[in-house]
């Protein structure tokens, strides 16, 4: 089990000289072999657990692992902007939303509150994952380092591997938004990104209106969050992970109910309204839809309420 738990991490590094691959294996080797035979067999065990559209919980040590590595792939330089804005949040219930560059962002949102001292909120952070990381174990490892929970993709962003028919899709949705309030109840930090799936341009996509429902009904803040850079952490067609600078900047939180009830309870504004919140913290390349507050007059106003 632990040699194939190592090859499946160091395949991340694929990319690197056999010198600084041998140096990872060593410093794996030492963190497996003081974590003791039961934590690697409970890895495994997480590794391929599937409880259906559920929470998963993190597993020890591959939070441990990830972020003994954390330095090889999210380099030095790479900020955080708006770490005060955490201290308005506080221990209260928030949902977290970014754009979506790479499959690592979750992964970077993790390391960058925690260089920053925002552990409270890494060690709560709970990521809504589609089922494709959940079909490949390498990217399970991953997600692994937080909490999960897994979710259905539209079929407007599905992959073949991945596609549910309407019924399925609803029923599973509903499961994983029961699984999300309740954890919102137990005082986690949900991180949604509400495009569905990753951008290939690096350029935002529309955000799913459905995504709106994960804000209903709940008492809870909302923090938008912008991210660039970490598309070159896996640039698309490529399995080999690259050291990266990523930027994340935080803006103003702003309660769900507040914004719900500016946008009359209307899903479209209201993802509208978030996408306009995360392309506000972003440079203009990244914008894509949202490139134009204009064209979106009805979010611009509910946005601008509920802050």
């Amino acid at each position: 089990m632990t040699d194939r738990l190592l090859a499946a991490i160091l395949h991340f590094f694929d990319g690197e000289d056999p010198v600084t691959r041998a140096e990872i294996r060593a410093a794996l080797e030492r963190e497996l072999a003081a974590a003791g035979p039961q934590a690697v067999l409970d890895l495994k065990t997480n590794v391929t657990a599937d409880y259906g559209w559920a929470y998963y919980a993190p597993d020890p040590l591959a939070r441990r692992i990830h972020h003994r590595l954390a330095d090889r792939f999210l380099t030095r330089d790479s900020q955080l902007f708006g770490a005060e804005h955490f201290a308005v949040v506080g221990e209260a219930p928030v949902v977290m939303f970014a754009n979506h560059l790479s499959y690592s962002d979750a992964n970077v949102i993790d390391i960058l509150l925690r260089r920053v001292g925002a552990t409270s909120l890494s060690d709560r952070l709970t990521a809504m994952a589609g089922p494709k990381i959940f079909t490949s174990r390498e990217r399970r490892f991953s997600s692994l380092c937080f909490g999960t929970i897994k979710v259905p993709q539209s079929a407007d962003v599905s992959s073949e591997d991945a596609v549910l028919n309407v019924r399925e899709v609803a029923r599973a949705a509903r499961s994983a938004i029961d699984a999300a309030r309740l954890r919102l109840a137990e005082g986690d930090a949900l991180l949604l990104f509400g495009e569905g799936t990753r951008s290939r341009r690096a350029a935002m996509q529309p955000m799913l209106a459905g995504v709106a429902r994960y804000l209903e009904d709940v008492d809870a803040w909302i923090l938008p969050v912008g991210l660039e850079g970490s598309e070159f952490l896996f640039p698309v067609e490529d399995a080999a992970l690259h050291p990266a600078r990523v930027v994340m900047r935080v803006g103003n939180p702003f309660k769900a109910r507040d914004l719900l009830a500016h946008a009359r309870e209307d899903r479209r504004v209201v993802m509208d309204a978030v996408g306009l919140a995360i392309a506000g913290l972003v440079s203009p390349d990244y914008r894509g839809a949202y490139a134009n507050a204009a064209d979106f007059p009805d979010a611009s106003a509910a946005l601008a309420k509920s802050l």
